[in-house]
């Protein structure tokens, strides 16, 4: 049985952002589901799914989730509260003005949206005041994005690859660097529900 994450008593968060991609919508059903509809952290979701279909994501997780959820638009700021999923055939990222931007550039290890280009562009965003999470996957994408959230002093945190449906994403994450939190997608709530907590205050 392994323990809950220690209480979160560092520097506050602003905004969180999150990465997956094969048995990504199972993993972050499990992760969200139990939020309040009191919750006020902005976060930005990369997925990814083929470029030729549209998304449904937003619909999914607006049907399931007590906060708003909507697919993030070229220059909308980030809103506190809200949940923004990438589209689907381009690159998401966030400029210091914390709003978002939409680009065409290459894919970045095959994935467009690239989770590392958002992770990145969020740790100079935020800097220390970003948290980033990398779940199941079957790629590298997210571990250069979330080392560079490590790098700018915020939190990283990656799902236990023992219990991802695939683990190549969580191991290629922890093989950059040693994230500040290996759990279990339950304490990975847990500890997103403190962030929640911590920035209250």
């Amino acid at each position: 049985m392994t323990t809950l994450p220690r209480p979160y008593t560092r520097k506050r968060v602003d905004a969180i952002m999150l990465g997956a991609s094969a048995g990504g919508i199972d993993a972050l059903l499990v992760l969200l589901g139990g939020l309040p509809a009191s919750w006020r952290l902005p976060m930005a979701v990369v997925l990814h799914l083929p470029e030729s279909h549209d998304s449904h994501l937003a619909a999914i997780f607006a049907q399931r989730l007590p906060i708003p959820v909507q697919e993030a638009g070229d220059k909308m700021p980030l809103a506190a509260g809200s949940l923004y999923f990438a589209p689907p055939g381009y690159h998401l990222s966030i400029e210091r003005e914390r709003c978002f931007s939409l680009s065409c550039e290459p894919p970045v290890l095959f994935s467009r949206p690239s989770i590392d280009v958002l992770m990145a562009s969020a740790a100079d965003a935020y800097g220390p005041t970003v948290a980033g999470f990398l779940l199941t996957g079957a790629n590298d994408d997210g571990a250069e994005g979330l080392y560079r959230i490590h790098l700018a002093g915020g939190l990283t945190a990656v799902q236990d690859p023992k219990e991802a449906l695939i683990p190549i994403m969580p191991n290629a994450a922890i093989a950059r660097h040693a994230p500040d939190h290996v759990l279990p997608l339950r304490e990975l709530r847990a500890l997103l529900l403190q962030l929640e907590a911590a920035h209250a205050h």
